[in-house]
């Protein structure tokens, strides 16, 4: 199976994966690395991208996700998936259960003063009204509030995954 950790900017998405993946041992990916440098130059000037700008980086982050499946290996993968169309591309032609999102969330408050404490991203925190105005929230993915520490959003994700029954899920270093 694989986890998109999915939400705006300043959820959280890379920190959470990232611990997801030491505790459970699946390879983690950060949909960040996939984006071309003119893709980074528009947001760094803050500059929204367009549905166009974002098309081959969802396809490519399809792929990965494919890929993963493919190889029947689990993975975790950090994407803001804003659009209800752009999780419907990451998933085309993936079997039911295979993909689950995991909706970050938090005020708008939370997101900003976490955004100004950040260093080093090329995402300004101007951008976060039109990440805000652009997500269409998930009807079906599993909602774990970014207002709580990281390893507790994590122990949250493994127990609803568990409990939902999805197989595989474990953690490597209990």
């Amino acid at each position: 199976m694989v986890i998109v950790l999915m939400g705006v900017t300043g959820t959280g998405k890379t920190t959470v994966g990232e611990a997801l993946s030491a505790r459970t041992g699946w390879p983690f990916a950060d949909a960040d690395d996939f984006h071309s440098a003119a893709n980074r130059a528009k947001m760094h000037a803050g500059i929204p991208l367009t549905d166009e700008d974002r098309g081959p980086w969802l396809q490519s982050l399809h792929q990965q996700i494919v890929t993963w499946l493919r190889d029947g290996v689990n993975g975790i993968l950090a994407c803001s998936a804003l659009k209800e169309s752009y999780r419907t591309e990451l998933t085309d032609g993936t079997g039911p259960r295979s993909v689950r999102f995991v909706f970050l969330t938090g005020s708008p408050e939370l997101i900003r003063q976490r955004m100004e404490a950040r260093h080093g991203h090329y995402m300004p925190e101007s951008l976060l009204p039109s990440q805000l105005a652009t997500l269409e929230p998930p009807s079906d993915a599993l909602e774990i509030s970014i207002d709580q520490t990281v390893p507790a959003m994590v122990d949250q994700i493994l127990s609803a995954l568990s409990t939902e029954g999805y197989a595989g899920v474990s953690e490597q270093n209990h």
